[in-house]
């Protein structure tokens, strides 16, 4: 089932042409990545069908429904990932997630959704008083306060160690594997190979390929592509994990 269907998608920014007639689709239960230099289009892609900003063109159904018609019933079934200046500042993370539940008229237990993304210990501190990796966390634990269909993360591993991401990649899946729908932007090609389903790559606007990770490599090696000196079966990145452990810490 398509869960997003996106059709010749247009945004104008006054003269500028932001978005330029893109079209693609998202199958329900898998995790999709929007890739592109910054500028490309995507975030405002995302935005547009994130209801939070209007489109100039185009038409997008999002589980069946007419984002023109539907606004406030898709926004009932999607969770947002939220920059730190959307946290009260006052409040503990506690009170941040039973105020958004509240805002969503949910009933969320705050201890279980810590739980989940290993934040227990910190229930009663502040989230500027997190490590960059808890704040990610943090992050994306707000966005399934409203128990959405669909999660949309923008660029959520930015600025962590190689740990705190691929802790972060486990529980993307783990959303996933609950139910969710996952839409990610992201400028580490390890992380959408690792954990995209499909990606479509956006440059000045249009989309310029899409398709799964591995389809899209094979594609561009048919092309006769060679790497300048042979690949090995590990990174330095393997390196790091392997020396200093898989286990989650966090910063000092």
């Amino acid at each position: 089932m398509k869960i997003i269907e996106v059709k010749n998608l247009v945004k104008y920014y006054g003269s500028f042409h932001a978005v330029k007639g893109i079209s693609f689709d998202v199958e329900e239960g898998e995790i999709f990545g929007l890739l592109g230099p910054n500028g490309a289009g995507k975030s405002t892609t995302l935005e547009i069908i994130e209801t939070l900003r209007e489109k100039t063109e185009g038409t997008i159904h999002v589980a069946g429904m007419n984002l023109d018609q539907n606004a406030e019933a898709i926004k009932s079934m999607i969770g947002v990932q939220l920059q730190s200046s959307g946290y009260y500042p006052g409040l503990n993370l506690t009170e941040l997630i039973e105020l958004f539940a509240g805002l969503y008229n949910k009933n969320i237990s705050a201890p279980d959704l810590l739980k989940k993304v290993n934040l227990e210990e910190k229930a009663k501190s502040k989230f500027k008083e997190l490590s960059g990796g808890q704040k990610q966390r943090f992050s994306v634990a707000t966005t399934l306060i409203n128990q959405p269909k669909i999660v949309f993360l923008d660029e959520p591993t930015t600025g962590l160690d190689p740990q705190a991401r691929r802790n972060l990649w486990e529980l993307i899946k783990q959303i996933r594997k609950e139910g969710a729908t996952v839409i990610l932007t992201t400028h580490y090609m390890d992380e959408a190979e690792y954990l995209c389903d499909r990606v479509a790559i956006i440059e000045n606007g249009s989309i310029v390929a899409l398709d799964s990770p591995s389809n899209l490599i094979d594609q561009l090696l048919a092309t006769g592509f060679e790497k300048p000196r042979q690949v090995k079966q590990a990174n330095l990145e393997d390196v790091f994990i392997a020396l200093t452990g898989h286990a989650l810490r966090e910063d000092s």
